[in-house]
């Protein structure tokens, strides 16, 4: 079966297009972001002279560096290496609980959700571009991906259908066009009866039977809308309604922009997704001189190995494309002319990998020691109960694939741990009393080497939950989180507490 191969050039200008697009939605929305109600845009306001910062783009600055210090498929651990090194200063909604966990010594997929009311936001959806990008016309490897990387801070939420969503919709765009298939692949990839396929096949319902944009979008509030304007699933189906009724670069990003909420989110992932499927040529000069070239960080991102400009972000996206190209060449290569299969539909609807990432046990915690992943599900809370025996399992891959090796479990002093008599692969563990956290401690023997990783219960005292809808502290000065904050002066104040 020979490869999809993607013209090197006409690629470059996809990617470059979807960068500016992003920042040119982003700038667009980011006035208005957190409004309810319906704008009346038709440009920039006000006209900008540079692109906003926008979380929207740092935090794939992030995966950016990790992947190419890391390597290309990223594993699940890289991804909370990163975040604590440089995303804890945001204290924001699924960011912040996501923070607070590893800082508690969790680690993903259950960072993801445990006591994080906020699974179901658009933190995730919006950073979707960077898997496609380096997955295009490999939509279920984007989704995959995607779903690492939403594992993070929205586990099992409609923030990590959203994300694997725009992820495949995005890679199969750089050699699809038409938004109905497109939107029916996007669909393939995720569980058909969460909120986000349900709001994406409201929304194409809506335009495919001429119902008008002012009437879909009050549709889409009155029933999926919820309080807190962040939430993916209203919003998804705004940037549906932008994309959809749209006519043009500039009329479907005002349209997205104009249903209100999440305004920022909106207008950033549907102008990254129309730069792909336009490219440069598509967006026209009026949206994006105002914006220019540049690449600005948000005060909280950490100090990362950041592009200067567009290009420069371009380049090394296309440079880890040809990459992972390299590694998986069955499914995608690059060449100076560009050859599409004619079977080329079937092979995009393929969904298998996405399905798999999709179905992942989320109540499991990740950890790497060298080039071995140790997974230890906790089947449940990662909080432990005084006399109530628990029952865990360890999994160990290398390099994504299944690996065998003998496995041993200690418990921390006082509690007990005795292999399971029904399984072989489990332990039941027990505590007394449980007034502080501990550390299960997981040896494992693969091929003559010995790995270990640590994985964190709680004591039931320092897991009573958190209010929903409510973020953790921040610091008055910069606004970071406390602690991990970029104010000097509050730090110190800090430390001294």
């Amino acid at each position: 079966m020979s490869a999809i191969q993607l013209s090197r050039k006409n690629f470059r200008d996809k990617v470059y297009a979807c960068w500016l697009g992003k920042n040119i939605g982003g700038t667009l929305g980011a006035p208005w972001e957190r409004m309810l109600y319906v704008n009346d845009l038709d440009f920039y306001r006000p006209v900008p002279t540079e692109p906003l910062p926008n979380d929207d783009l740092d935090l794939q600055l992030v995966w950016l560096q990790m992947l190419e210090e890391r390597g290309i498929p990223p594993l699940l651990p890289h991804f909370a290496e990163y975040w604590n090194r440089y995303l804890l200063a945001y204290p924001w909604n699924e960011y912040g609980m996501c923070g607070r966990n590893l800082i508690r010594g969790l680690r993903p997929p259950i960072s993801g959700w445990f006591e994080n009311y906020f699974v179901d936001e658009m933190g995730s959806p919006i950073r979707s571009e960077i898997w496609a990008c380096v997955s295009p016309a490999n939509p279920q490897q984007a989704a995959a991906m995607a779903w690492m990387d939403s594992a993070m801070d929205h586990s099992g939420g409609e923030g990590m259908w959203g994300e694997m969503f725009w992820a495949a919709v995005e890679s199969a765009a750089f050699i699809m066009q038409d938004p109905r298939e497109l939107i029916r692949l996007g669909l393939a990839m995720i569980p058909p009866s969460g909120d986000i396929a349900r709001v994406t096949r409201e929304a194409l319902w809506l335009w495919e039977n001429d119902r008008p944009w002012a009437y879909a979008r009050d549709r889409i509030v009155k029933v999926y809308a919820n309080i807190h304007p962040c939430n993916a699933i209203a919003n998804h189906g705004f940037i549906l309604l932008g994309w959809l009724y749209g006519r043009g670069f500039g009329d479907k990003l005002c349209k997205a922009v104009n249903c209100g909420y999440d305004t920022d989110c909106t207008g950033a992932t549907l102008g990254a997704l129309l730069g792909i499927l336009g490219g440069t040529a598509g967006i026209p000069k009026r949206w994006s001189e105002p914006v220019g070239k540049d690449v600005i960080l948000f005060r909280l991102t950490g100090k990362i190995n950041a592009p200067k400009n567009l290009a420069e972000l371009t380049d090394r996206t296309v440079a880890l494309a040809e990459r992972l190209a390299q590694q998986r060449s069955q499914a995608v290569s690059f060449g100076n002319t560009q050859r599409i299969p004619p079977d080329v539909k079937t092979r995009l609807h393929h969904n298998e990998a996405a399905m798999a990432a999709a179905s992942q046990d989320v109540c499991a915690a990740a950890v790497l020691d060298r080039d071995l992943e140790i997974t230890l599900h906790y089947h449940g809370a990662p909080v432990m109960y005084p006399g109530i025996g628990r029952r865990l399992c360890v999994a160990l891959r290398r390099n994504g694939a299944p690996v065998r090796g003998a496995v041993t479990l200690k418990a921390p002093r006082g509690w007990q741990a005795r292999p399971d008599p029904d399984d072989s692969a489990a332990w039941i563990v027990t505590t007394g009393k449980t007034e502080a956290d501990a550390a299960v401690k997981v040896t494992a023997r693969v091929e003559g080497n010995v790995y270990r990783a640590g994985f964190v219960f709680l004591a039931p005292a320092h897991a009573k939950g958190f209010p929903s809808g409510t973020n953790i502290s921040y610091c008055p000065e910069c606004g970071g989180t406390r602690g991990h904050c970029i104010c000097k002066k509050s730090r110190i104040t800090h430390e001294k507490k």
